[in-house]
């Protein structure tokens, strides 16, 4: 595999080579899971660009969301992951399969580095907007996923989770029922800037804005076509 170097603020060069091979693995273990647990509808995954940088903006409302996506869709994602998840052999578990730290209490310039590196290596880089798990709805993004697609030109493709959260499981509670369907629907991917280059904080609010328009759209759209 060809490498292509990339030095970010920290100074940190990120390779192309373990990490995207990591994420491959991850995809093949999330999809031997998720289609192995549950039962997952997968539409609109055609809509995810074959190459280049995308970023997957994913709503969060249940703890499998995550590694849902990560095994239906159709590229290796690398997701921006809470450090408080990276705990025990879980850590280097999830470093291993690509996926990318993030300390959410400071500005950390570390994951912003390898974040941005994935996506000038032509990579799939997967943000829940929110923030952190709730109702899954889109109604609170964080100015995150603006920087990251206003600062790197990628398109962002929305994408509804939809059907985690709807019972229990008896066996696992965590977790929804053994077998049961959930629905994973991927949207058109859109640009989030004006096309003006600016990357002002006006310009990222106004991406924000933009952004949560287009995330709530394709919500509301996908629990039509779903039923749910």
């Amino acid at each position: 595999m060809r490498r292509h170097p990339c030095r970010g603020e920290a100074g940190r060069e990120v390779t192309e080579g373990a990490s995207e091979r990591g994420a491959e693995v991850g995809r093949r273990i999330g999809v031997g899971l998720m289609y192995g647990l549950f039962k997952p509808r997968v539409l609109g995954s055609w809509r995810v660009p074959a190459r280049g940088p995308v970023i997957l903006a994913v709503n969060h409302a249940h703890n499998v969301d995550g590694p849902m996506v990560m095994g239906v869709a159709p590229r290796p994602t690398h997701f921006l992951i809470k450090k408080e998840a990276f705990i025990g052999p879980l850590g280097p578990f999830l470093e291993a399969i690509g996926q990318v730290k993030v300390d959410r209490s400071i500005a950390d310039r570390t994951a912003i580095t390898r974040a941005l590196g994935v996506l000038e290596q032509g990579g799939c880089l997967g943000i829940f907007p929110e923030g952190t798990r709730g109702e899954g709805d889109f109604a609170s993004l964080r100015a995150g996923l603006a920087y990251f697609a206003v600062r790197s030109g990628a398109p962002i493709v929305p994408v509804a989770v939809l059907g985690s959260t709807d019972k229990r499981g008896r066996l696992i509670k965590q977790l929804p029922p053994l077998r049961s369907r959930v629905d994973v629907v991927f949207g058109d991917p859109f640009e989030a800037g004006d096309g003006s280059g600016r990357r002002t904080r006006k310009a990222l609010d106004e991406a924000t804005v933009r952004i949560q328009e287009r995330l709530s759209a394709h919500l509301e759209n996908a629990r039509r076509l779903t039923g749910r």
